[in-house]
């Protein structure tokens, strides 16, 4: 099962990434599209009817279910097979992997083995859900929304108090990153007539499988387009790592593990053309479907060899509003009141989902994610042996990658270190 829900969320990836990319030419970007499906899939278990259909179709899991089509049938066999429940009695997990396309049991395991990475990884991932109070909450959809994705539902007073709303909020999120997300909503941006929002945000720190010596990191350019660049701290360092070539854009595809190879960042380099390096990248951007990524980064495809590995240090924050990305991708009913359909949420007739709010933090410096300190860098003289040049010196696109299952948990470009 969780080959199709890997599939899933990079299809959602490459949908999402070619949305928010749209008038971001020297922008970076990061956003998690695992953890925005993980979200989503939270989101359908209140939904019912078009509104579900319609989050299916976005997260790509309704083309999972034809291509499993045995797993499917054995899904809607598993029901009957259940003995009836008379109403009194509380709702059982079974009765969450509801109706429809989504399989929550998959995204369930998927989150569980995240969650048990190895004490050399640190990843949180946090929703809630924070509705207007007055609003009654069906007692299985609370038990579903806790039990499969760890959520907690708070009621909040959006209408009364909407500045104190905005705080307790935003408290729940520093916490839950560790005090690296401190302010999620800027004053104004919550609405005094929201009913419910989502908040959706993950936090990651691992370190290298090897790690980049912090005195070979030296001040270097980085081209951020044909007429500028910008002095980084370009990090350095020698060693056998996997690494590929997409032969018809002179790009490189390097892996370099995070520790015990559970996880890898993959960097997708465009090749460093005379003409300026965006028409590199954007010709990576036209041609990354599904298909191709799983190709470019196929064992078949990345050899390992001595690489010399020069990495810019970098810090990416990414905040975004789903809203209007959601709507153009085909999830309208739910912010629309007259077709939203969560009744599997809640009793009360008129909710709309008002706001989906992502945040991401990733860090990369010479220990792995994790802020080092100490400055000052020693340029060593030393004579190169024949081995290949993997120069971060220009704009890349990088995805961080959950080796057992394949699944894309960071999707980002960097433009501007």
């Amino acid at each position: 099962m969780m080959g199709s829900i890997s599939r899933s969320v990079t299809e959602f990836c490459l949908d999402l990434y070619n949305k928010l990319n749209r008038n971001a030419e020297d922008t970076n970007i990061i956003f998690s599209p695992m953890s925005i499906s993980v979200a989503l899939a939270l989101v359908h278990l209140g939904a019912k009817n078009n509104t579900a259909a319609q989050i299916e179709k976005v997260l790509h899991v309704r083309k999972a279910a034809e291509r499993m089509s045995l797993g499917s049938d054995l899904e809607s066999a598993a029901p009957e097979m259940e003995p009836e429940l008379s109403q009194e009695r509380q709702p059982s997990l079974s009765q969450c992997n509801k109706d429809g396309d989504l399989n929550h049991e998959a995204f369930q395991a998927l989150l569980l083995q995240l969650q048990n990475l190895g004490e050399r990884y640190v990843l949180t991932l946090a929703n809630n859900l924070f509705i207007q109070q007055g609003f009654e909450l069906q007692q299985q959809f609370l038990m579903c929304a806790k039990e499969l994705y760890g959520a907690m539902l708070q009621t909040v007073d959006f209408h009364g108090a909407v500045e104190a709303t905005r705080i307790k909020i935003n408290s729940w999120v520093e916490s839950e990153t560790q005090g690296k997300i401190k302010e999620l909503f800027a004053p104004g941006m919550i609405d005094a007539h929201a009913l419910l929002v989502l908040v959706n945000v993950i936090y990651f720190k691992a370190s290298w499988e090897h790690k980049f010596e912090e005195q070979k990191t030296v001040q270097r350019d980085f081209k951020l387009n044909e007429n500028e660049k910008k002095p980084v701290q370009m990090m350095y360092q020698k060693g056998t790592f996997k690494l590929g070539y997409i032969e018809e854009m002179g790009a490189q595809i390097l892996e370099l593990p995070y520790a015990q190879k559970s996880l890898s960042m993959i960097i997708l380099l465009p090749g460093d053309t005379a003409g300026g390096s965006t028409s590199g990248l954007e010709q990576i951007e036209k041609t990354m479907t599904y298909e191709n990524v799983m190709l470019w980064t196929s064992s078949e495809h990345m050899f390992e060899m001595t690489v010399e590995v020069y990495l810019p240090r970098f810090k990416l924050e990414g905040t975004f509003n789903l809203n209007e990305v959601l709507q153009e991708m085909g999830m309208t009913d739910i912010f629309t009141e007259s077709k939203a359909d969560l009744s599997a949420m809640s009793f009360a007739k008129s909710r709309v989902l008002s706001n989906v709010v992502h945040k991401t933090y990733v860090e990369v410096n010479e220990e792995g994610t994790v802020a080092a300190a100490g400055t000052g860098a020693v340029i060593v003289r030393r004579s190169l042996p024949l081995t290949e040049v993997f120069m971060a010196d220009h704009p890349f696109l990088f995805f961080i990658r959950h080796n057992p299952t394949n699944t894309i948990l960071f999707f980002g470009k960097l433009c501007s270190p």
